[in-house]
């Protein structure tokens, strides 16, 4: 957690510089609870580097397709020359995913992970899949991670503006 904690103090400064006064003083104390809110229920003082990416990317204002790309580069498995992602780093990257939801009560549960996970590598004969075959799956928008567009959407939306006035 403290790693953690001194990474997003350098990310939200670096943020500060490149955005003067767009960038809340506390956000990295805030993103590290929320970090902690998901990933640390226990109280550890542990959290896993690749979760609390996997968050950051999912929150970002970056693409649906970039994020897509940081999962499977964040979860994929070395394969000789290219990298591959397992059922098991899917449903690792899912259930990392899975909590961010579940922070407002939202979460599915194991099953429909595992469901999602089924239908992801549906077809495939293959003990993984390439990084095609991921952001096809993904960008069919499959019913587990069904608040990710939408939440890309939404902070799409933010920067629209149009002359029209309404009365």
């Amino acid at each position: 957690v403290q790693e953690i904690s001194r990474m997003l103090m350098k990310l939200f400064e670096r943020a500060r510089l490149e955005k003067p006064g767009q960038v809340d003083p506390r956000a990295a104390e805030f993103t590290l609870s929320l970090l902690v809110a998901m990933y640390d229920r226990s109280g550890t003082g542990y959290i896993k580097t690749r979760s609390a990416a996997a968050a950051l990317i999912a929150l970002s204002g970056d693409t649906l397709l970039a994020k897509y790309r940081a999962f499977f580069q964040f979860y994929a498995v070395p394969d000789g020359k290219a990298a591959s992602m397992t059922r098991s780093a899917l449903r690792s990257l899912l259930t990392d995913l899975n909590q961010i939801p579940a922070i407002v009560g939202e979460s599915c549960t194991p099953s429909c992970l595992e469901i999602a996970t089924r239908s992801c590598f549906h077809g495939v004969l293959k003990s993984a899949i390439d990084e095609e075959k991921f952001l096809s799956w993904l960008r069919s928008d499959p019913a587990v991670l069904p608040w990710l567009p939408t939440c890309y959407r939404l902070s799409a939306t933010e920067m629209v503006s149009h002359q029209a006035r309404c009365r």
